[in-house]
């Protein structure tokens, strides 16, 4: 109930945004290959975000 109310992290949101957007790419990859392969450059640039964030975590 205490983590409820605590404010995520800068590395907590981008692994929500970086996991939505593998999804999203996985899920496009059936329909519309380029939209898929956009999505997974945009979650590849959140990942190094997060590489550069994690020793603070």
């Amino acid at each position: 109930m205490i983590r409820f109310f605590r404010k995520k992290s800068k590395y907590d949101k981008l692994n929500s945004e970086y996991k939505k957007l593998m999804k999203q790419a996985f899920v496009l990859s059936t329909k519309n290959r380029k939209l898929s392969d956009e999505a997974t450059s945009k979650a590849n640039e959140i990942q190094k975000l997060m590489l550069e964030l994690e020793p603070e975590k």
